[in-house]
Protein backbone atom coordinates (compact mmCIF):
# COMPACT_ATOMS: atom_id res chain seq x y z
CA UNK A 1 0.00 0.00 0.00
CA UNK A 2 1.55 3.24 -0.80
CA UNK A 3 1.85 5.49 2.04
CA UNK A 4 0.92 9.37 1.38
CA UNK A 5 3.29 11.95 0.70
CA UNK A 6 2.96 13.73 4.22
CA UNK A 7 3.63 10.64 6.66
CA UNK A 8 6.89 10.42 4.82
CA UNK A 9 7.79 14.33 5.48
CA UNK A 10 6.55 13.87 8.82
CA UNK A 11 8.75 10.50 9.88
CA UNK A 12 11.61 12.70 8.14
CA UNK A 13 11.05 15.71 10.46
CA UNK A 14 10.78 13.63 13.26
CA UNK A 15 14.27 11.26 12.76
CA UNK A 16 15.74 14.84 12.36
CA UNK A 17 14.52 15.64 15.57
CA UNK A 18 15.72 12.56 16.84
CA UNK A 19 19.29 12.78 15.54
CA UNK A 20 19.73 15.95 17.10
CA UNK A 21 17.92 15.18 20.56
CA UNK A 22 20.79 12.14 20.69
CA UNK A 23 24.10 14.57 19.54
CA UNK A 24 25.82 13.78 22.99
CA UNK A 25 26.95 10.18 24.07
CA UNK A 26 24.73 10.09 26.46
CA UNK A 27 21.86 9.42 24.62
CA UNK A 28 18.28 10.63 25.83
CA UNK A 29 14.70 8.88 24.54
CA UNK A 30 11.66 10.82 23.89
CA UNK A 31 9.51 9.21 26.57
CA UNK A 32 6.28 10.11 25.43
CA UNK A 33 4.17 12.24 22.95
CA UNK A 34 3.16 14.31 25.58
CA UNK A 35 6.62 15.66 26.52
CA UNK A 36 7.89 15.64 22.94
CA UNK A 37 4.65 18.00 22.06
CA UNK A 38 5.76 20.27 24.97
CA UNK A 39 9.41 20.05 23.28
CA UNK A 40 8.66 20.66 20.36
CA UNK A 41 4.95 21.88 19.17
CA UNK A 42 4.09 20.90 15.51
CA UNK A 43 1.05 21.32 13.29
CA UNK A 44 0.33 19.36 10.16
CA UNK A 45 -2.43 21.00 7.98
CA UNK A 46 -3.49 21.28 4.57
CA UNK A 47 -2.50 23.59 2.29
CA UNK A 48 -4.89 23.80 -0.77
CA UNK A 49 -7.36 21.71 -2.67
CA UNK A 50 -7.22 18.01 -3.00
CA UNK A 51 -6.95 16.33 -6.73
CA UNK A 52 -9.88 14.12 -8.04
CA UNK A 53 -7.33 11.39 -7.66
CA UNK A 54 -7.42 11.93 -3.50
CA UNK A 55 -3.82 13.63 -2.83
CA UNK A 56 -4.11 16.38 -1.09
CA UNK A 57 -1.05 18.75 -0.18
CA UNK A 58 -0.36 19.22 3.68
CA UNK A 59 2.62 21.53 5.50
CA UNK A 60 4.02 21.25 8.31
CA UNK A 61 4.67 24.42 10.43
CA UNK A 62 8.26 23.83 12.87
CA UNK A 63 8.94 26.91 15.70
CA UNK A 64 12.22 27.77 16.44
CA UNK A 65 14.45 25.27 17.11
CA UNK A 66 16.64 25.21 19.60
CA UNK A 67 18.44 22.09 20.96
CA UNK A 68 19.92 21.89 24.30
CA UNK A 69 24.03 20.53 24.23
CA UNK A 70 26.41 19.16 26.76
CA UNK A 71 28.90 21.92 28.59
CA UNK A 72 31.68 19.82 26.53
CA UNK A 73 30.19 21.06 23.45
CA UNK A 74 31.35 24.40 24.65
CA UNK A 75 34.87 24.30 24.56
CA UNK A 76 34.81 22.94 20.47
CA UNK A 77 35.42 26.68 19.23
CA UNK A 78 38.69 26.98 21.25
CA UNK A 79 39.95 23.48 19.89
CA UNK A 80 38.56 24.49 16.29
CA UNK A 81 40.76 28.13 16.67
CA UNK A 82 43.80 26.19 17.86
CA UNK A 83 43.63 23.34 15.75
CA UNK A 84 43.48 26.45 12.87
CA UNK A 85 46.50 27.97 14.32
CA UNK A 86 48.45 24.64 14.61
CA UNK A 87 47.29 24.62 11.16
CA UNK A 88 48.63 27.80 10.05
CA UNK A 89 52.33 27.14 12.08
CA UNK A 90 52.19 23.69 10.27
CA UNK A 91 51.84 25.35 6.50
CA UNK A 92 54.29 28.36 7.48
CA UNK A 93 57.07 25.61 8.49
CA UNK A 94 56.45 23.44 5.37
CA UNK A 95 56.71 27.05 3.34
CA UNK A 96 60.05 28.24 4.84
CA UNK A 97 61.39 24.49 4.31
CA UNK A 98 60.59 24.71 1.39
CA UNK A 99 61.87 28.43 0.82
CA UNK A 100 65.28 26.91 2.78
CA UNK A 101 65.53 23.53 0.66
CA UNK A 102 65.12 25.81 -2.68
CA UNK A 103 67.93 28.20 -1.55
CA UNK A 104 69.97 25.39 -0.47
CA UNK A 105 69.40 23.73 -4.02
CA UNK A 106 70.73 27.27 -5.91
CA UNK A 107 73.98 27.40 -3.56
CA UNK A 108 75.86 24.20 -3.36
CA UNK A 109 77.93 22.63 -5.34
CA UNK A 110 79.15 18.72 -5.28
CA UNK A 111 81.68 18.36 -2.66
CA UNK A 112 84.22 15.26 -2.55
CA UNK A 113 82.13 11.76 -2.63
CA UNK A 114 78.96 13.42 -4.00
CA UNK A 115 77.99 15.23 -1.23
CA UNK A 116 76.79 19.17 -1.33
CA UNK A 117 78.52 22.05 0.92
CA UNK A 118 76.68 25.31 1.09
CA UNK A 119 77.71 28.69 1.05
CA UNK A 120 79.81 28.24 -2.02
CA UNK A 121 76.90 29.38 -4.27
CA UNK A 122 76.09 32.78 -5.58
CA UNK A 123 76.22 34.59 -1.99
CA UNK A 124 79.42 31.97 -1.22
CA UNK A 125 81.21 33.11 -4.51
CA UNK A 126 80.58 36.55 -3.74
CA UNK A 127 82.29 36.12 0.19
CA UNK A 128 84.91 34.43 -1.42
CA UNK A 129 85.41 37.68 -3.96
CA UNK A 130 85.57 39.65 -1.37
CA UNK A 131 87.78 38.12 1.17
CA UNK A 132 90.01 37.10 -2.32
CA UNK A 133 89.93 41.24 -2.60
CA UNK A 134 90.85 41.46 1.02
CA UNK A 135 93.61 39.30 0.68
CA UNK A 136 95.37 41.08 -2.16
CA UNK A 137 94.80 44.47 -0.90
CA UNK A 138 96.99 43.01 2.53
CA UNK A 139 99.50 41.75 0.02
CA UNK A 140 99.94 45.03 -1.65
CA UNK A 141 100.65 47.00 1.85
CA UNK A 142 102.78 44.71 2.59
CA UNK A 143 105.19 45.16 -0.57
CA UNK A 144 104.49 48.62 0.13
CA UNK A 145 105.71 48.58 3.77
CA UNK A 146 109.00 46.36 3.03
CA UNK A 147 109.60 48.76 0.24
CA UNK A 148 109.39 51.75 2.71
CA UNK A 149 111.43 49.57 5.03
CA UNK A 150 114.03 49.33 2.31
CA UNK A 151 113.84 52.69 1.64
CA UNK A 152 114.83 53.98 5.39
CA UNK A 153 117.71 51.17 5.33
CA UNK A 154 119.01 53.24 2.24
CA UNK A 155 118.89 56.25 3.91
CA UNK A 156 120.24 55.08 7.65
CA UNK A 157 123.31 54.24 5.30
CA UNK A 158 123.29 57.43 3.67
CA UNK A 159 123.16 59.01 7.10
CA UNK A 160 125.75 57.02 8.28
CA UNK A 161 127.42 57.68 5.13
CA UNK A 162 127.95 61.24 6.37
CA UNK A 163 128.71 60.32 10.05
CA UNK A 164 131.06 62.84 11.86
CA UNK A 165 134.25 60.75 11.20
CA UNK A 166 133.18 61.09 7.51
CA UNK A 167 132.80 64.75 7.47
CA UNK A 168 135.95 65.11 9.30
CA UNK A 169 137.76 63.41 6.29
CA UNK A 170 136.10 65.77 3.88
CA UNK A 171 137.00 68.96 6.18
CA UNK A 172 140.95 67.50 6.01
CA UNK A 173 140.54 67.06 2.38
CA UNK A 174 139.64 70.15 1.52
CA UNK A 175 141.79 71.71 3.77
CA UNK A 176 144.91 69.81 1.51
CA UNK A 177 143.74 70.86 -1.40
CA UNK A 178 143.60 74.63 0.30
CA UNK A 179 147.21 73.82 0.67
CA UNK A 180 148.22 72.25 -2.46
CA UNK A 181 146.41 75.38 -3.41
CA UNK A 182 148.40 78.32 -1.28
CA UNK A 183 151.56 76.29 -2.64
CA UNK A 184 151.06 76.99 -6.21
CA UNK A 185 150.06 80.44 -5.29
CA UNK A 186 153.27 80.96 -3.18
CA UNK A 187 155.21 79.23 -6.32
CA UNK A 188 154.04 81.65 -8.75
CA UNK A 189 154.34 84.72 -6.76
CA UNK A 190 156.56 87.23 -8.55
CA UNK A 191 156.71 85.16 -12.05
CA UNK A 192 155.98 88.24 -13.33
CA UNK A 193 158.73 90.53 -11.72
CA UNK A 194 161.76 91.16 -13.24
CA UNK A 195 163.12 88.86 -10.53
CA UNK A 196 162.15 85.91 -11.19
CA UNK A 197 163.02 83.12 -8.12
CA UNK A 198 164.90 80.12 -8.63
CA UNK A 199 163.15 76.51 -8.81
CA UNK A 200 165.51 75.58 -6.39
CA UNK A 201 164.78 78.63 -4.19
CA UNK A 202 160.58 78.07 -4.67
CA UNK A 203 160.99 74.64 -3.95
CA UNK A 204 162.95 75.30 -0.68
CA UNK A 205 159.86 77.68 0.39
CA UNK A 206 157.25 76.31 3.21
CA UNK A 207 154.02 75.70 2.62
CA UNK A 208 151.63 78.57 3.27
CA UNK A 209 148.67 77.81 4.93
CA UNK A 210 145.78 79.51 4.78
CA UNK A 211 143.89 77.88 8.30
CA UNK A 212 146.05 77.00 10.94
CA UNK A 213 144.21 74.34 12.80
CA UNK A 214 146.70 73.75 15.38
CA UNK A 215 150.51 74.40 16.71
CA UNK A 216 151.65 72.05 13.80
CA UNK A 217 150.65 73.82 11.43
CA UNK A 218 152.52 76.79 12.72
CA UNK A 219 155.47 74.41 13.61
CA UNK A 220 155.28 73.75 9.62
CA UNK A 221 155.74 77.55 8.53
CA UNK A 222 158.97 77.94 10.83
CA UNK A 223 157.34 79.29 14.22
CA UNK A 224 159.88 77.62 16.66
CA UNK A 225 159.13 79.59 20.02
CA UNK A 226 156.74 78.33 22.46
CA UNK A 227 154.03 80.96 22.19
CA UNK A 228 150.16 81.97 21.91
CA UNK A 229 149.20 81.61 18.47
CA UNK A 230 145.57 81.88 17.06
CA UNK A 231 144.16 78.87 15.90
CA UNK A 232 141.04 77.83 13.52
CA UNK A 233 140.27 73.74 13.77
CA UNK A 234 137.11 74.51 11.88
CA UNK A 235 136.33 77.53 9.58
CA UNK A 236 132.66 77.35 10.45
CA UNK A 237 133.70 78.47 13.95
CA UNK A 238 135.67 81.43 15.31
CA UNK A 239 138.60 81.07 15.87
CA UNK A 240 140.82 81.48 19.21
CA UNK A 241 144.21 81.52 21.13
CA UNK A 242 146.10 78.40 22.51
CA UNK A 243 149.51 78.47 23.60
CA UNK A 244 151.81 75.87 21.68
CA UNK A 245 154.83 73.95 23.21
CA UNK A 246 157.20 73.97 20.44
CA UNK A 247 160.02 72.14 22.78
CA UNK A 248 159.03 69.27 24.57
CA UNK A 249 159.12 65.79 22.01
CA UNK A 250 160.22 67.63 19.10
CA UNK A 251 157.30 70.44 19.36
CA UNK A 252 154.03 71.48 17.89
CA UNK A 253 152.27 70.59 20.63
CA UNK A 254 149.12 72.58 21.75
CA UNK A 255 148.20 72.71 25.30
CA UNK A 256 145.07 71.72 26.62
CA UNK A 257 145.36 72.19 30.57
CA UNK A 258 148.37 73.72 32.71
CA UNK A 259 149.07 73.19 36.68
CA UNK A 260 151.86 75.15 37.98
CA UNK A 261 151.14 76.84 41.49
CA UNK A 262 147.35 77.29 41.88
CA UNK A 263 146.66 80.85 40.66
CA UNK A 264 143.33 79.78 39.36
CA UNK A 265 140.84 77.72 41.04
CA UNK A 266 139.74 74.72 39.05
CA UNK A 267 136.17 73.92 41.49
CA UNK A 268 134.59 75.57 38.36
CA UNK A 269 130.60 74.81 36.98
CA UNK A 270 129.47 73.20 33.68
CA UNK A 271 129.72 76.42 31.63
CA UNK A 272 133.41 77.24 33.04
CA UNK A 273 134.81 74.38 32.02
CA UNK A 274 132.32 74.47 28.66
CA UNK A 275 134.28 78.00 27.69
CA UNK A 276 137.26 77.59 29.49
CA UNK A 277 138.95 79.61 32.15
CA UNK A 278 142.70 80.33 33.12
CA UNK A 279 145.54 82.19 32.01
CA UNK A 280 147.42 80.56 28.74
CA UNK A 281 150.78 81.56 30.38
CA UNK A 282 149.93 80.43 33.50
CA UNK A 283 147.34 77.95 35.09
CA UNK A 284 144.24 77.43 32.78
CA UNK A 285 141.83 75.07 30.74
CA UNK A 286 140.94 75.56 26.97
CA UNK A 287 137.73 74.63 27.36
CA UNK A 288 135.81 71.74 26.33
CA UNK A 289 134.10 73.24 22.89
CA UNK A 290 137.94 74.47 21.95
CA UNK A 291 138.78 70.74 22.65
CA UNK A 292 136.30 69.09 20.52
CA UNK A 293 137.19 71.09 17.53
CA UNK A 294 140.82 70.39 17.85
CA UNK A 295 140.28 66.76 18.23
CA UNK A 296 137.99 67.18 15.42
CA UNK A 297 139.68 68.31 12.79
CA UNK A 298 142.70 66.35 13.14
CA UNK A 299 143.51 62.58 14.26
CA UNK A 300 145.22 63.60 17.81
CA UNK A 301 147.58 62.12 20.22
CA UNK A 302 147.67 63.18 23.75
CA UNK A 303 150.56 64.02 26.16
CA UNK A 304 150.74 64.13 29.64
CA UNK A 305 153.55 65.67 31.49
CA UNK A 306 153.92 65.13 35.15
CA UNK A 307 155.94 66.20 38.34
CA UNK A 308 155.56 65.80 41.78
CA UNK A 309 157.28 67.81 44.60
CA UNK A 310 160.29 66.14 44.73
CA UNK A 311 161.07 66.76 41.57
CA UNK A 312 160.24 63.93 39.77
CA UNK A 313 158.56 64.17 36.13
CA UNK A 314 157.25 61.02 34.55
CA UNK A 315 154.54 61.14 31.39
CA UNK A 316 151.72 59.66 29.76
CA UNK A 317 151.31 59.03 26.10
CA UNK A 318 148.57 58.27 24.23
CA UNK A 319 147.76 57.44 20.63
CA UNK A 320 144.27 58.54 19.92
CA UNK A 321 142.54 61.62 21.80
CA UNK A 322 139.07 62.71 21.45
CA UNK A 323 136.66 64.90 22.99
CA UNK A 324 132.62 64.90 21.54
CA UNK A 325 130.67 67.69 21.55
CA UNK A 326 128.47 69.27 24.45
CA UNK A 327 125.40 67.32 22.71
CA UNK A 328 127.40 64.03 23.47
CA UNK A 329 128.57 65.91 26.99
CA UNK A 330 131.99 66.06 26.17
CA UNK A 331 132.81 62.02 26.37
CA UNK A 332 136.20 61.45 26.30
CA UNK A 333 138.14 58.94 23.76
CA UNK A 334 141.97 57.70 24.55
CA UNK A 335 144.09 55.14 22.66
CA UNK A 336 146.61 53.07 23.04
CA UNK A 337 149.00 53.98 26.18
CA UNK A 338 153.00 54.12 26.18
CA UNK A 339 155.13 56.01 28.70
CA UNK A 340 156.40 56.10 32.14
CA UNK A 341 153.69 57.37 34.79
CA UNK A 342 151.10 54.34 34.21
CA UNK A 343 148.20 54.02 32.85
CA UNK A 344 146.00 56.13 35.10
CA UNK A 345 142.52 56.79 33.24
CA UNK A 346 142.43 52.98 32.55
CA UNK A 347 143.43 51.88 35.93
CA UNK A 348 141.12 48.87 35.45
CA UNK A 349 137.58 48.20 34.41
CA UNK A 350 136.05 49.85 37.68
CA UNK A 351 137.97 52.31 37.32
CA UNK A 352 138.30 53.69 33.82
CA UNK A 353 137.69 57.58 32.55
CA UNK A 354 137.77 56.11 29.06
CA UNK A 355 134.10 56.94 27.13
CA UNK A 356 132.68 58.38 30.40
CA UNK A 357 131.00 61.89 30.16
CA UNK A 358 132.74 65.13 31.51
CA UNK A 359 131.06 65.84 34.75
CA UNK A 360 131.28 69.38 36.93
CA UNK A 361 130.07 69.97 40.60
CA UNK A 362 126.69 71.38 38.97
CA UNK A 363 126.24 68.36 35.92
CA UNK A 364 126.11 64.49 37.23
CA UNK A 365 127.22 62.80 34.34
CA UNK A 366 129.11 60.03 36.30
CA UNK A 367 128.39 56.86 36.15
CA UNK A 368 128.57 56.69 40.60
CA UNK A 369 124.75 55.87 41.52
CA UNK A 370 124.87 57.56 45.17
CA UNK A 371 126.33 61.03 44.20
CA UNK A 372 128.40 63.42 41.99
CA UNK A 373 132.16 62.85 42.07
CA UNK A 374 132.37 66.18 40.25
CA UNK A 375 131.03 67.85 43.38
CA UNK A 376 132.60 65.77 45.74
CA UNK A 377 135.96 65.77 44.14
CA UNK A 378 135.81 69.70 43.83
CA UNK A 379 136.18 69.66 40.10
CA UNK A 380 134.96 69.06 36.59
CA UNK A 381 136.39 65.74 34.62
CA UNK A 382 135.38 62.62 33.14
CA UNK A 383 134.66 60.67 36.08
CA UNK A 384 133.95 56.70 36.39
CA UNK A 385 132.14 55.79 40.12
CA UNK A 386 134.23 57.57 40.91
CA UNK A 387 137.89 58.38 39.37
CA UNK A 388 141.18 56.75 39.17
CA UNK A 389 143.02 60.00 37.80
CA UNK A 390 141.69 64.19 38.30
CA UNK A 391 144.29 66.31 37.25
CA UNK A 392 142.25 69.24 37.77
CA UNK A 393 141.12 68.74 41.51
CA UNK A 394 142.29 71.21 44.23
CA UNK A 395 146.03 72.91 44.45
CA UNK A 396 147.70 71.59 47.71
CA UNK A 397 152.10 73.13 48.15
CA UNK A 398 151.75 69.83 51.19
CA UNK A 399 150.55 66.64 51.91
CA UNK A 400 146.60 66.84 52.75
CA UNK A 401 144.31 64.99 55.16
CA UNK A 402 140.63 64.28 53.91
CA UNK A 403 138.84 63.68 50.63
CA UNK A 404 141.29 62.78 47.62
CA UNK A 405 140.39 66.16 45.67
CA UNK A 406 143.43 67.09 44.93
CA UNK A 407 145.73 66.90 41.53
CA UNK A 408 145.68 62.68 41.77
CA UNK A 409 147.30 60.28 39.51
CA UNK A 410 146.43 56.81 40.32
CA UNK A 411 149.62 54.76 38.67
CA UNK A 412 151.63 57.59 40.25
CA UNK A 413 154.74 55.65 42.48
CA UNK A 414 153.29 55.51 46.50
CA UNK A 415 150.19 58.38 45.56
CA UNK A 416 147.37 55.59 45.91
CA UNK A 417 149.10 53.97 49.28
CA UNK A 418 148.18 54.28 52.79
CA UNK A 419 150.65 57.21 54.40
CA UNK A 420 151.29 58.46 58.30
CA UNK A 421 148.68 59.59 59.88
CA UNK A 422 146.55 59.70 56.90
CA UNK A 423 148.26 62.11 55.00
CA UNK A 424 147.84 61.96 50.88
CA UNK A 425 149.65 63.69 48.28
CA UNK A 426 149.02 65.59 45.31
CA UNK A 427 151.00 66.56 42.40
CA UNK A 428 153.22 69.77 41.60
CA UNK A 429 152.69 69.89 38.11
CA UNK A 430 150.43 68.98 35.61
CA UNK A 431 150.02 69.33 31.50
CA UNK A 432 147.96 68.46 28.84
CA UNK A 433 148.94 68.58 25.43
CA UNK A 434 147.84 67.39 21.97
CA UNK A 435 149.27 67.08 18.42
CA UNK A 436 148.26 65.44 14.94
CA UNK A 437 149.36 61.76 15.13
CA UNK A 438 151.16 61.58 12.00
CA UNK A 439 153.01 64.98 12.75
CA UNK A 440 157.14 64.46 12.10
CA UNK A 441 159.27 67.64 13.83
Amino acid sequence: MKLPEWYWLSSAVLAAYGFLVVANNDTEEIQDDERAKATCPMRLESSGKCSEAGGCPYQVSLPPLTVQLPQAFGRMEEVLKEVQNLKEMVNNLRKACQDCKLQADDNREPGRNGLRFPGTGAAGEAGDNRVEELESEVSRLSSELKNAKDELHVLHGRLDSLSLPNMNSIENYVDSKVANLTFVVNSLDGKCSSKCASQEQIQSRPVQHLIYKDCSDYYVIGKRSSEIYRVTPDPKNSSFEVYCDMETMGGGWTVLQARLDGSTNFTRPWQDYKAGFGNLRREFWLGNDKIHLLTKSKEMILRIDLEDFNGVKLYALYNQFYVANEFLKYRLHVGHYNGTAGDALRFNKHYNHDLKFFSTPDRDNDRYPSGNCGRYYSSGWWFDACLSANLNGKYYHQKYKGVRNGIFWGTWPGMSEAQPNGYKSSLKEAKMMIRPKHFKP
